[in-house]
């Protein structure tokens, strides 16, 4: 049997900035930016002047002195990121949700009831145009990964159907930024021994790609090159981590850079672990430095935590940990702290009283228990008055974060 093409990606275009043109018509057409000290979304029309997501505020509007910064509505954000999947849905149960506002798809089981899977995808437009006013682009291909990078090439608003006879012509001429994991290192890396496009790289020998990317890296993106992609669509995958991570500019690698941040990113993932009930095992933090090169250690606990406090002061020793293997190291660009090795968990293991050092990072003991239910006072305050309403003081002394916090929390997977 020939294979079909029956992978969609479906991605709506320019999504916040849509949203706040949506919200507001007077923007439409005109040039604008989500956020303020640092763009955290871009209109097309800003594009064009060479706006981007994550660029300085300031860097912004140098390029596009008309640029017209917005606050965002988060809210609307997620209700109408969750309608246009409700869309998706009433074609097909097979829905793999990768983020707020894209999604895959497949339809290999319902195209006897809506027709081809290109008729699927132009359906799917329409409504999602019609009902809820935003564009939104869709790439139909045999598997995920060719799926998504048409999604691509079809932007703005629009719809690419790659033939399975003719795919690797379709794919070798892109360029190789269009691929899953080749962000702007990779990219460099991969210019440096002439490889531009997809094509380039499936035919670049796999020791030389795994000399420069390493072993897991290379071979995984030869394999796609190849269009080699045995993924199938997950529809409900429970996540196995839970992490954060704050770009700092280029900040002094010192304490009174680093604690403040990490306390901050410990808040924001102990109290998700909390709200599901899963603490974590393993902790790992990753320090990047000013040169793009980043670390990671971790550490594994005898007993899951869920604690700010605990997660904090862990995270912040693995961090001091990395910088003393790294004395020449000055500037840090980037903090991340994950928790791994997910449990689920309804109750406690009480510890003996033996006061041992460690005591106040064992959920089960006297002190640690007593930060637990700390812990969960304060969130209690927030699920009744908001985030902003109650916080830890070494958070709350810390600079104004340029990136909000309900920005961040649209893109968290979901515990």
């Amino acid at each position: 049997m020939e294979p079909t093409a029956t992978i969609l990606h479906a991605d709506l275009d320019a999504f916040y900035a849509s949203v706040e043109q949506l919200l507001d018509p007077s923007l439409c057409g005109k040039p604008i930016a989500v956020g303020g000290g640092v763009v955290l979304a871009a209109s097309y029309e800003a594009r064009a002047f060479g706006v981007r997501g994550g660029m300085p505020g300031r860097r912004a509007r140098e390029l596009c002195p008309q640029l017209i910064f917005v606050g965002g509505h988060f809210k609307d954000y997620q209700r109408l990121g969750d309608a246009a999947i409700k869309v998706i849905n009433d074609f097909t149960p097979l829905v793999e949700r990768i983020s707020i506002d894209e999604a895959f798809a497949d339809v290999a089981g319902c195209t006897h009831l809506f027709g081809p899977p290109a008729e699927i995808a132009m359906a799917i437009r329409r409504r999602v145009r019609a009902e809820l006013g935003l564009p939104i682009s869709v790439g139909v291909a045999r598997t995920k990964h060719l799926a998504k990078i048409a999604s691509q090439v079809a932007k703005p608003d629009g719809l690419v159907v790659v033939d399975p006879a003719t795919e690797l012509e379709f794919l070798h001429d892109l360029p190789v930024e269009l691929m899953w994991g080749v962000g702007p290192v990779t990219k460099a890396r991969l210019a440096q021994i002439g490889v531009l496009t997809i094509g380039q790289m499936a035919k670049t020998p796999g020791w030389s790609l795994e000399r420069l990317l390493g072993p897991a890296a290379g071979a995984k993106l030869t394999a796609l090159a190849w269009n080699r992609d045995p993924r199938d669509i997950k529809t409900h995958r429970r996540a196995q981590s839970a992490g954060a991570q704050s770009a700092l500019g280029k900040k002094p690698a010192e304490e009174w850079v680093f604690r403040p941040a990490l306390r901050h990113l410990a808040d924001r993932v102990a109290s998700r672990l909390r709200a599901k009930s899963r603490p974590g095992r393993t902790v790992t933090v990753r320090v990047r430095f000013a040169d793009l090169h980043s670390v990671t250690r971790s550490l594994t606990l005898d007993a899951p935590i869920s604690a700010t406090g605990m997660l904090a002061e862990i995270a912040e020793e693995l961090v001091r940990t990395v910088l003393a293997d790294h004395p020449d190291e000055k500037t840090i660009s980037l903090l991340a702290i994950s928790v791994s090795h997910l449990e689920t968990h309804t109750g406690l293991q009480l510890d003996l009283p033996l006061g041992l050092e460690d005591e106040k990072r064992r959920p089960g003991a006297e002190k640690g228990m007593a930060r637990w239910v700390a812990d969960r006072a304060v969130d209690t305050i927030r699920q009744r008055f908001g985030w902003q309403a109650v916080g830890y003081g070494s958070v709350a002394l810390a600079t104004t974060r340029s990136v909000p916090d309900e920005f961040r929390q649209l893109a968290e997977k979901d515990l």
